[in-house]
């Protein structure tokens, strides 16, 4: 298809261009290791014609999971895994970062073609490159297939959202920020009336353009953060809504939360379902990735344009995707209508090893992991349904595993 017409140009000449303007330049410098982001060479067939980068930290053990980060309009890719926050993360627990780059010559503001048919289908041009990147990382690093995720940041999160749609058999889960659902538009022309003021479909209309990308597929179906800004005026805050109706309805979900939560810098979260659809509306937030600079363990990433210092983003789709607890992927978290009163133990077993399985987390975590549940603005074990504080990333406890499903206070 053509990457250079009068149309392109006019795309890249518009506010914000496709979806969002960024820094290009580097605002964080990385840590000091021997492990860089290295460009990657031979890896497929490269139809989309994109540009390869990983990031593997030093000690990364066989079988880890990956993460593949797209980054917005006129970012690239070491700009976006420096300032997000992921590295740190991926230096912490140990997983791969995949960060495709989109060259000026493929779109005029190197923005990810997410408004291109040929580019979002399954087995074609972009999509099909960063699938490329996948199995390179699978066969090359040794990287987990059953544990690969996706976040990107507006036409980033839009291409997410194709990639998502097209291969879910690829990806257990993803994140969509400040992005458009799957096949909103399908041409340059269309992609502005996507962007603002949205495009209103029923969750099956939305559903349908998911399912149509792989038809026939019957099988698991990744799980989906969805993030804005409700000040975003680049991707209209529709959009948040739109998302969600569309993946919920993909997942067979009701589009009402199964349990809503406050957390820092005004943002609210809506969980849907058995925790596979989140939905985090960032108060105030205008158009970019949420970042929260600092040194706490819920803090990351560095603040500039389209970075915005409000909440790490990138901390909570790591829980999400179950990267932060030795890497398995958590199960699903109890809805806030959970009985807090405690409960008798069923005559606990014991953990397949024989020992006593302890993990230390914040409360926010262990709930996340699965091991409690949120209620009322507090934690309580899974299983024995012991109180354990307030839900939040402040207080941290230790919990015990004394059979399956059923925590305890204390190791």
């Amino acid at each position: 298809m053509p990457r250079s017409s009068s149309l392109i140009a006019r795309v890249a000449g518009a506010a914000a261009g496709v979806v969002l303007a960024a820094a290009t330049a580097l605002v964080a410098a990385l840590p000091a290791q021997a492990a860089t982001l290295t460009q990657v060479t031979g890896f497929g067939s490269n139809p989309g014609n994109l540009t390869m980068y990983a990031y593997r930290p030093d000690g990364l053990p066989a079988g880890a999971p990956a993460v593949v980060l797209l980054h917005g309009c006129v970012q690239n890719a070491s700009t976006y895994v420096a300032n997000s926050g992921w590295q740190k993360y991926a230096d912490q627990w140990k997983f791969t970062l995949i960060a495709p780059q989109q060259p000026s010559g493929n779109n005029a503001n190197s923005c990810f073609n997410w408004f291109e048919t040929g580019d979002t289908a399954r087995g074609q041009g972009e999509a099909l490159s960063i699938k490329q990147m996948v199995d390179y990382a699978r066969t090359t690093y040794g990287t987990d297939g059953a544990r690969v995720y996706v976040s990107g940041l507006s036409a980033g999160g839009a291409m997410s959202a194709a990639m998502l749609a097209a291969y879910p058999d690829v990806f257990a889960g993803g994140s969509i920020i400040a992005g458009i659902p799957y096949r909103c538009a399908n041409s340059t022309v269309t992609a502005f009336s996507c962007m603002n003021p949205g495009v209103d479909k029923t969750p099956a209309q939305w559903g349908d353009l998911v399912r149509g990308a792989y038809a026939g597929y019957t099988g698991k179906r990744p799980r989906v953060a969805i993030w804005h800004g409700t000040s975003d005026t680049t991707v209209a805050t529709a959009n948040a809504a739109e998302s969600r109706d569309q993946w919920t309805n993909v997942l067979g979900l009701s589009t009402t939360p199964t349990s809503t939560s406050t957390l820092p810098s005004g943002t609210s979260l809506e969980v849907y379902g058995n925790d596979q659809v989140r939905l985090y509306r960032v108060s105030g937030m205008g158009h970019g990735t949420p970042v929260d600079p600092g040194t706490g363990a819920d803090q990351c990433g560095t603040a500039g344009a389209y970075f915005l210092d409000t909440i790490c983003s990138t901390y909570r789709d790591a829980l999400f995707f179950g990267l932060g607890g030795g890497g398995a992927s958590p199960s699903p978290t109890p809805t806030a209508t959970a009985s807090p009163t405690p409960t008798a133990s069923p005559s606990p077993t014991p953990s397949p090893t024989g020992a006593p399985v302890c993990v230390t987390a914040s409360n926010y975590a262990h709930v996340v992991a699965g091991r409690a549940y949120q209620s009322g603005g507090y934690a309580y074990a899974l299983g024995s349904g012991q109180r354990m504080g307030l839900y939040n990333t402040f207080y941290t406890s230790t919990l015990k595993q004394t059979g399956p499903a059923y925590w305890v206070i204390g190791c």
